[in-house]
């Protein structure tokens, strides 16, 4: 029996690797399945945990006030030093581009533990965009020995990296199997309709309102290379599009970082505007609900670039840089950097010109059909 570990911290590795967790879960026979959370996200994490009934074996619960990326990678790597030297795992998993990803891989490697990097070879080759994801992965990417990548294009990129093509599988990413599962459960349970919309509701949005044929625009934003100009300029642009269309809904769920939230506060004051829907951060189950009723989504995240044209929204990307040139290529998604004028042509023409809006919602999402847990989990049978 092969002892896995994965490891995680964050909403967004949260909701990639719970599947992953439940689909090892499926072969007791085969795996001792071990799960670690750093807590590095907490709430967030946890609404995720709770979504899929997950119980970590393993807590670091490093969330501090003011933490910066200095304490967040030390507790990290001391966390798992005490927890890798228990467990004693065959593998272990981390994903993406965190710094809980990275210090865990490198904890993992000081006690000569394999890795494998599940969503490996994503690059927009600048170390400093999106920052410090990039150069995370770089790094993740040199110490892991197994490498899962959603596409194509991230494998040819660890392969021009000097990676052994044996060493790399192509899987579909991860993300598509959680959306299709939460989709499945909302279907599923028309009583739990009821409870996101209430959720929904008292997070600060009446959901009733897309009843009367109003559309929704869905904007998140995070990043840190947009903190200060970045973020006052996707106000002003959102605040100007809000007054150019009343009949449309603008719902952000705003991120707890105050980096977000002053921008917010400095563009928008008091005064309101009725269809500018500032809420609490949503818990995944009911962002996914209000994702599949969107018209479009505005972002700066990575994973909303896969999950959005999963569902057949046009995704307008407010970063200069993306790791995902799959969708780019596709034309599932569109970069609009942090230029207000650009954010404000590109939305106005989504909402106007169907032709537009059609070729964008109906191209082909490259990020697989939600079996990429599997996959993973049939390379470790093999193994």
């Amino acid at each position: 029996m092969k002892k896995i570990m994965l490891v995680f911290g964050t909403r967004p590795e949260a909701i990639k690797m719970a599947p992953l967790v439940k689909e090892f879960n499926n072969f007791p026979n085969n795996f001792q399945t071990i799960v670690c959370v750093t807590g590095q996200h907490r709430e967030m994490l946890d609404q995720v945990l709770d979504l899929y009934d997950i119980k970590p074996d393993y807590d670091l619960n490093i969330m501090k006030p003011g933490q910066d990326l200095y304490d967040v990678s030390s507790r990290v790597l001391f966390g798992m030093r005490e927890v890798l030297t228990k467990v004693k795992p065959d593998f272990v998993l981390v994903h993406g581009d965190t710094t809980t990803s990275t210090f865990s891989a490198l904890a993992a490697f000081y006690q000569q533990i394999v890795v494998g990097h599940v969503e490996a070879g994503l690059r927009t080759n600048n170390i400093y965009s999106p920052w410090p994801e990039e150069m995370n992965r770089l790094l993740t990417g040199r110490i892991a020995t197994y490498h899962f990548s959603p596409t194509s294009v991230s494998k040819q990129n660890l392969i021009r990296e000097g990676v052994l093509d044996k060493k790399i599988l192509v899987t579909g990413n991860t993300v598509i199997d959680s959306l299709y599962w939460v989709l499945n459960k909302i279907k599923k349970y028309e009583k739990l309709n009821n409870k996101i919309e209430g959720s929904i509701l008292k997070s600060g949005y009446n959901v009733n309102a897309l009843k009367n044929n109003r559309r929704l625009i869905l904007i998140t934003g995070h990043r840190r290379e947009n903190f200060g100009e970045g973020f006052v300029n996707i106000c002003l642009a959102i605040k100007a599009l809000a007054n150019k269309y009343p009949k449309v809904d603008f719902v952000y769920p705003m991120h707890l970082n105050p980096n977000v939230r002053e921008p917010i506060n400095k563009v928008f004051g008091e005064k309101k505007i009725p269809n500018m829907i500032f809420i609490e951060p949503l818990e995944y189950l009911s962002f996914v609900y209000l994702l599949e009723k969107s018209t479009l989504v505005l972002t700066d995240s990575g994973g909303i670039q896969e999950e959005a044209p999963g569902l057949g929204k046009p995704v307008l990307v407010m970063r200069n840089t993306t790791e995902r040139p799959e969708a780019l290529k596709a034309g599932t998604v569109n970069l609009v950097g942090t230029d207000s004028d650009k954010i404000i042509s590109e939305v106005s023409k989504l909402l106007e010109d169907s032709m537009y809006y059609n070729k964008m919602s109906k191209a082909t999402n490259p990020y697989g059909d939600g079996l990429a847990c599997k996959k993973i989990v049939d390379f470790f049978i093999n193994k």
